[in-house]
């Protein structure tokens, strides 16, 4: 090639990326109906997909709200209960995991970092001693929508 330019003969263009002759006009690009079926096809995708995963969400959080009442404030009210003998009655809650109660004389909390709320964020319910559970206390959140029913998340069950 750099002898055809000191030639002066015409240099032919090559594409850099194919090593072919180069033709500006004959490279096409997609055309707005290839444009447009490859969004409506990817919107039907999205409309197929979308219903799936929304409820995906309300279950991890459900599957959330079993973890903390079944291992993490279970633990935490097991400890308090191996400090002072009996679980914090239905007045003190769940606050007596985080602050000293009056009538506590063995407490060695805080047995919780934070004040434990469910994953819709409401605080959890707590009874002591408990309807369901007499022998120790109930524990439940009112789930997602945050009223005494079905969907509720409990100990007990």
């Amino acid at each position: 090639m750099l002898v055809s330019r000191l030639a002066g003969e015409p240099v032919s263009r090559l594409n850099p990326f194919t090593r072919s002759p180069a033709h500006p006009l004959t490279n096409k690009g997609f055309t707005l109906i290839e444009l447009m079926l490859v969004v409506i096809i990817i919107g039907a995708l999205v409309a197929m997909v979308m219903p799936r995963l929304t409820g995906r969400g309300e279950q991890a959080r459900t599957s959330a709200a079993k973890a903390d009442i079944q291992a993490n404030i279970a633990t935490a009210l097991k400890l308090y209960e191996l400090d002072n003998g009996n679980f914090p009655s239905s007045d003190e809650g769940l606050n007596a995991l985080l602050t000293k109660p009056a009538s506590s004389t063995n407490w060695n909390g805080p047995y919780l970092e934070k004040r434990p709320v469910d994953p819709w964020n409401r605080e959890y319910k707590y009874k002591c001693p408990g309807e369901h559970r007499i022998a120790d206390y109930d524990l439940y959140s009112l789930g997602k929508d945050g009223t005494e029913s079905t969907d509720d998340i409990k100990n007990w069950e």
